[in-house]
């Protein structure tokens, strides 16, 4: 369900979201804040919900970028004249595909992600936006840090786990932390699928329901 270090990436970037939303308010903005999510939109799903953004753009809902500019002028139009868009490194929209970057790295398998929140803003322009649109990209300010409880105690709990299942020969196996329990997952199935966030799931539905557009 997760790994450890996921709580902490989406600390900083729900403190990022709660601090742009200064500046998006006084200058009457609209900031896009581009997060980690390659295939998967955990962090931008829980630093929206947890931030209070206007737009979350996910892998897993390609967006429509007149939905999204349509959420944008809702909230100029209530006079509140700001906005905050939470975007995943790999969201795309519905007729086109993700951003990446060239890699020169010998034996690199994965193209390098990145540029998707410059991106948004030149079609968020081109679709006739007014507004003022900046941009931030966290990148690797959610990688490092000081670890929150939740991924310190979680760590621990998988160290214990690991050393238990060496000492009983349980190899070809690793740590998960499922259904609130630690447990052994064998290594293939592990890495068999990704765990893809669930459009259906009740964290989009409560996400929906305080009024944050996935530009669907």
């Amino acid at each position: 369900d997760f790994a450890f270090g996921f709580q902490t990436a989406v600390e900083v970037a729900t403190d990022a979201v709660d601090k742009l939303v200064t500046t998006a308010e006084s200058h009457h903005r609209i900031i896009i804040l581009e997060v980690m999510g390659r295939a998967a939109g955990w962090i931008a799903l829980y630093s929206s919900i947890a931030g209070g953004a206007e737009v979350c753009l996910i892998p897993e809902i390609p967006y429509d970028i007149r939905k999204v500019r349509k959420k944008v002028e809702e909230r100029t139009e209530d006079r509140r004249g700001f906005a905050n868009i939470v975007i995943a490194e790999g969201a795309y929209p519905k007729d086109g595909t993700v951003v990446s970057k060239e890699v020169d790295e010998i034996g690199y398998r994965h193209k390098k992600l990145g540029g998707v929140g410059i991106r948004l803003k030149h079609e968020l322009e081109h679709a006739g936006t007014q507004a003022d649109v900046r941009v931030t990209i966290l990148g690797h300010l959610q990688r490092g840090g000081i670890p929150c409880a939740f991924d310190r105690i979680l760590a621990t709990q998988f160290g214990v786990k690991a050393f238990e299942m060496v000492l009983d020969g349980k190899f070809g196996q690793m740590v998960a932390y499922r259904n609130n329990d630690i447990v052994c997952v064998p290594i293939t199935e592990a890495i068999g699928t990704y765990n893809l966030v669930n459009v259906h799931s009740n964290l989009v539905h409560t996400a929906r329901g305080i009024g944050i557009s996935f530009g669907d």
